[in-house]
């Protein structure tokens, strides 16, 4: 049990399990199947783009990618425009999501690097360019994805949400990515010390490169996925994504100063994340007095899980 509590992901499931068991007790037991659902299928986006905020912010203090939001909407709003509601352009709106995803990549390191500008201020200068984009792009109209691609986002297999499932397989490619494999261990190495990882020959630029273009891109499948899933795009769907992106990576045990992550905590936090709404919904309270419990929660979660020095 020791062992289990030192585990920083660990208090971010515990979280959850607290909150969805009162919420389960309160309506009777009668929703839980329905509450386990609702709650896989609304973390999958969180995971999806929290665990690409992870891989930016494991790179150390100052890195982290504000422009999320705006890639989600640009990406889920040039994708369903292109597949024009036809099942056979669904495999060329993916691909042209993951192409929006690896341009906004590039642009955001491109302005880091050649241009000198500190992370935070470089994405959230992209982040206006690509919303103008979409904007433009979008000019006020919902269009319907392909009936094929609304099915499977709002489906299920075997009771398991259609979109939690490939949030589970992005989650896995992440987990080997960053235990079983070199550019892992150089992404720990950077964010602990660039200018030691930098001594040992790790070839930090390169590997910030491909942790910013996998951030995009990741935030690009889940507004592919979401506009989808919501039965068009819209101009503010990736909005709640920017602050969401950062708690989950927060709350789940991921370092803020860098060095280390998390995916499994990423699972929890997000899961967490909904259910705290989803209780204080089902207890009647106004929108003020949510976002100040639900704000509280989470220092108490984050407090919890900080009470034990990270293993370095």
């Amino acid at each position: 049990m020791n062992s289990l509590s030192g585990k920083p992901w660990i208090w971010s499931f515990a979280a959850t399990v607290v909150v969805w068991v009162v919420t389960v007790l309160f309506t009777g037991g009668s929703s839980s199947l329905g509450l386990t659902q609702a709650a896989l299928t609304f973390a999958a986006f969180s995971i999806v783009v929290g665990i690409g905020q992870m891989f930016v912010i494991t790179l150390g203090p100052g890195n982290i990618d504000l422009s999320v939001p705006a890639t989600m909407t640009l990406s889920g709003t040039v994708a369903l425009k292109v597949m024009d509601v036809q099942d056979s352009m669904i495999l060329l709106g993916l691909i042209l999501a993951v192409a929006i995803g690896v341009t906004i990549g590039v642009a955001n390191f491109a302005l880091i690097k050649l241009l000198r500008i500190p992370p935070i201020i470089a994405t959230l200068s992209m982040s206006f360019i690509v919303q103008s984009s979409a904007i433009w792009t979008n000019r006020g109209l919902r269009i319907k994805p392909p009936e094929a691609l609304a099915d499977f986002s709002t489906s299920y297999t075997l009771g398991v949400p259609n979109v939690a499932i490939v949030a589970a397989a992005l989650s896995v490619i992440a987990w080997v990515l960053l235990e079983k494999t070199i550019y892992g261990r150089w992404i720990s190495a950077i964010g602990q010390s660039p200018f030691a990882a930098r001594m040992a020959g790790i070839p930090v630029d390169g590997t910030r490169f491909v942790t910013y273009v996998l951030c995009a891109v990741l935030a690009s499948l889940c507004g592919y996925l979401l506009a989808s899933f919501s039965g068009g795009a819209a101009l503010n769907m990736g909005a709640e994504y920017l602050l969401m992106s950062i708690a989950v990576v927060v709350i789940g045990g991921t370092a803020v100063a860098g060095g280390n992550s998390n995916v499994p905590g990423i699972w929890g936090a997000s899961l967490f994340m909904f259910l705290v709404v989803s209780m204080l919904n089902t207890y009647g309270f106004g929108a003020g007095v949510r976002l100040i419990l639900t704000g509280l929660i989470i220092i108490g979660v984050i407090l919890a899980a900080g009470g034990k020095p990270a293993a370095r």
